[in-house]
Parts: C-alpha cells; sequence; structure tokens
C-alpha cells in the first residue's frame, strides 16, 4: 500500500506530461471530485497509456492547505487501464467551455510518485489472454498470411485479418491468429440498439467518432464452421464468441447463428461456443440454447431500466427481454455473464447496488465482467440528463459487498473457457 496518495499530473499540450508536487491527484465519481485513498493505488500496470484530456483542467487538493484547486499549468492527464483491471475512479477535472468530446475511451484517474505511475484500480481477472507484453507482431503477421492462404476465399478471415488484427489491433482478433484461445465471429451488420456510446457506428452529426469500422457484410454459416472449427480442435483453452466490437446485434443473424453452431458440433465437441449479444431476443436465444451455445455474456450499463434504455434506445425489445435471455441460457444449464460497464458515480450509487443485487438474485447469474466504460464522463451524464448521482459507496466497496453477499458469483474481465466453466475456475485459463 502506498503511504500516500500520488500527485496531479497535467500535460503541456505538446505531448509532454509533468507531475504537479504541489497538489495531490483527486479523483472523480459521478460530478463530483473526491481524495482517494492510498490503499486504492496500484502501479499502471503494462499496457496502460496516458491521455492528455484538452479544454480540461485537473482538480487536485494543494498539499499544504488541503484545499481543493484547479490545476492552470496544463490539461487534465487521464489513464487508460488495460484489459483484466477495472477502475475505481475517473480522472478528475472542470471542462472549459468549447472543450471537444473526448474519444471513445476510460479516463481512470492518474497520479505520480516515487518515479511511478499510478490509477487507483484492481486486477480483477488472472486470465492473460489480452497482456500486451504476449503478444508478438511478427507471429501475428504471420498467421495472417497463413490463415489467409488458408481460407482464401473466406470474408471473414479476412476481415478478422485486415480490418481488425492488423489495422485495428484488435486484441481477440490478433489471438486468433496467433492460434490461441477466443476465437471472434463478427456474424451482423445491423443492430436493433442505437447505443450513445456505440464503438461501430456513430451518426454523421454526433461529435465522437466510431472508434472502429463495422462489419459490412452477412456472412454464411460455411464461412463461421471453416475457421472456427480449426481453431476449436487445436487451440488451448478454446472458446469462439459470437458478437464483437466490429458489428452490430449477432442475434438478429441468430438463424446463421444456429446452423453454424449445428454444423460445428458435428465437427467437433470441443472448447465453448459464446455469444456476446445485448440479449434482445429470448427466443432465439432458446433457439441456439438447443443448438448447442455454452454461454452468453449481455452488456448494459445499468442494472435499472431507466438508465438503460435512454443509453441503448432499443429498437422493438425491452430491458425485460435481456433479463429473460439470461434466464433462458441458466435453464439450459449454460454459462451466464453480464458485461457491465463500470461507471464511478453511477455503478456504485445505492440505487444501482440494489438493483443489480436484484438482477443477480432473479437470474442465477453466474459471473460479472467489471468493464471501464469508454465514454466521455461529461457528455455520457449530458446525454442521459444527469444531474445528480445519489448516494454512492465507491466501487471498490461495491464489489466487496457483491462477493460478500454472493460467494459463488465469479468477477473477471473475460470469457470463460470451458474448463474454467465446468473445472477449477481459479487456475483453468490462459496463463
Amino acid at each position: 500500500m502506498l503511504k500516500q496518495t500520488p500527485y496531479i499530473l497535467y500535460s503541456d499540450g505538446q505531448g509532454n506530461i509533468f507531475e504537479d508536487t504541489s497538489m495531490i491527484v483527486t479523483g472523480r465519481s459521478g460530478w463530483d471530485a473526491y481524495p482517494i485513498e492510498p490503499e486504492e493505488w496500484i502501479e499502471l500496470p503494462d499496457g496502460g497509456n496516458l491521455y492528455e484530456l484538452p479544454g480540461r483542467r485537473g482538480i487536485g487538493i494543494n498539499a499544504e492547505t488541503g484545499d481543493m484547486e484547479l490545476c492552470d499549468k496544463g490539461w487534465a492527464v487521464a489513464a487508460f487501464v488495460p484489459p483484466a483491471h477495472t477502475g475505481f475512479y475517473l480522472a478528475a477535472y472542470e471542462t472549459l467551455p468549447d472543450a471537444p468530446t473526448l474519444p471513445l475511451f476510460c479516463y481512470t484517474a492518474v497520479g505520480w510518485l516515487d518515479g511511478k505511475f499510478y490509477v487507483p484500480a484492481t486486477r480483477i481477472e488472472s486470465d492473460i489472454r489480452q497482456e500486451c507484453a504476449g503478444f508478438d507482431a511478427k507471429k501475428v503477421k504471420q498467421g495472417v498470411k497463413t490463415l489467409l492462404q488458408a481460407y482464401p476465399h473466406n470474408r471473414l478471415v479476412q476481415h478478422l485479418a485486415e480490418n481488425c488484427a492488423l489495422t485495428y489491433e484488435c486484441p481477440a482478433a490478433r489471438n486468433y491468429f496467433m492460434g490461441r484461445w477466443e476465437c471472434p465471429i463478427p456474424s451482423s451488420p445491423a443492430c436493433n440498439a442505437n447505443c450513445v456510446g456505440c464503438i461501430s457506428f456513430q451518426p454523421e452529426e454526433e461529435t465522437i467518432v466510431s472508434t472502429q469500422d463495422r462489419l459490412r457484410f452477412k456472412p454464411t454459416a460455411a464461412e463461421i464452421v471453416e475457421y472456427t472449427v480449426p481453431h476449436l480442435e487445436t487451440a488451448p483453452y478454446p472458446i469462439v464468441s459470437f458478437g464483437q466490437g466490429c458489428e452490430g446485434e449477432p442475434l438478429l443473424m441468430w438463424e446463421t447463428i444456429r446452423e453454424s453452431i449445428i454444423e460445428i458440433r458435428k465437427h467437433t465437441p470441443k472448447g465453448s461456443i459464446n455469444i456476446n449479444t445485448n440479449g434482445s431476443k429470448p427466443d432465439a436465444v432458446k433457439f441456439l440454447c438447443e443448438a448447442g451455445l455454452n454461454s452468453i455474456r449481455v452488456s448494459m450499463n445499468s442494472a435499472q431500466e431507466k438508465y438503460y434504455t435512454p443509453y441503448y434506445r432499443p429498437n422493438n425489445y425491452k430491458f425485460e427481454d435481456i433479463v429473460e435471455s439470461l434466464k433462458v441460457v441458466k435453464s439450459f444449464g449454460g454459462w451466464t455473464s453480464i458485461n457491465y460497464f463500470v461507471f464511478p458515480g453511477m455503478t456504485d450509487s445505492i440505487e444501482e447496488y440494489e438493483a443489480l443485487r436484484k438482477l443477480i438474485r432473479d437470474t442465477d447469474l453466474d459471473m460479472i465482467q467489471w468493464r471501464n466504460f469508454n465514454i466521455d464522463p461529461d457528455w455520457y451524464l449530458g446525454r442521459m440528463g444527469i444531474t445528480e448521482t445519489g448516494e454512492c459507496m465507491g466501487i471498490k466497496q461495491l464489489m466487496e459487498l457483491i462477493q460478500e453477499e454472493f460467494p459463488n458469483l465469479k468477477f473477471g474481465y473475460f470469457n470463460p473457457p470451458m474448463e474454467r466453466i465446468t473445472g477449477d475456475y481459479s487456475k483453468d485459463f490462459a496463463h
């Protein structure tokens, strides 16, 4: 544990970041800035990045007087916390008039102490599948070359290679081309939600852009089966996952997915077949479970309908449908997770805590994947019309209370392989 809270950082606007030892860094929860206890800090993990926040002044605590003040030496600084880690506080700052909207990344508080960067966060997942140090660019490129030659007419393999692995350096796609772990199956160019922070499509009139291009074609079951069966047969801790960041909603392609699952299982019993989804079509989920779907991960920004709906802006489905989809998978003995977007000041509110407890009880949920919410905090709260976030307990305490009440509920960041689902959760995974 640190002996003191780190110092605030600022940027000069030219790509240089400095510490200001006259000010202690604070963290943001909801709209407000708070002191952060020394025990909540960890060293910035490998793979983390620092962001300059233009048009924003960091909020710190004067080391001499103890008063909260603005750091006017430069722009505020935030950290990107890499996968497998969950942040406890956002970067605290005051936004100036005409400041640009921030791109769709996470903005965790960050400070400097004794020659190191620190963030208020925890390692929530032991699986190493997206560790920065674990990727070998040469092996990825060789895998791309080999698999494009093996599947010269497969549009999905080409998309995963050229769009995902080589252009956006998607960790899931890169792992596929390195022959290991979870293999992505983007399958739907269309969506039945209009998420405020969608990472694959944003209307032209928006002030932000999507972070990647969306799939532009409907793959066939034959294309899906062709490259996923060999992966399930040969990869360690193999998973194939429908539903990726570069597509819309996979359940809109459920007939193709069902056909694919049936055909995959004709060729191999190995590995886990998973779907990442908004859970909008429980009837379709039932058909997929009957075909052999093993697990589901449903994304949500909130366990409360009143916050879920204005963010997802669903077409022809309701919050109750996503709850039902989780129940359907459990009824077939499958593994259920929620992809829970963590926003300090919202996720840890007393009201949200009670709603999350109810969701866990009602669905007999297996796992929470505590994901950092990639969105401009001001923009998100503004678009949602949220001016007050209510009483909050802190993300760290929220996690502790949930784990205490539901000891069998697993915490993590990634979809577990079948070995972990059926075996020892504490050790049967990529490590």
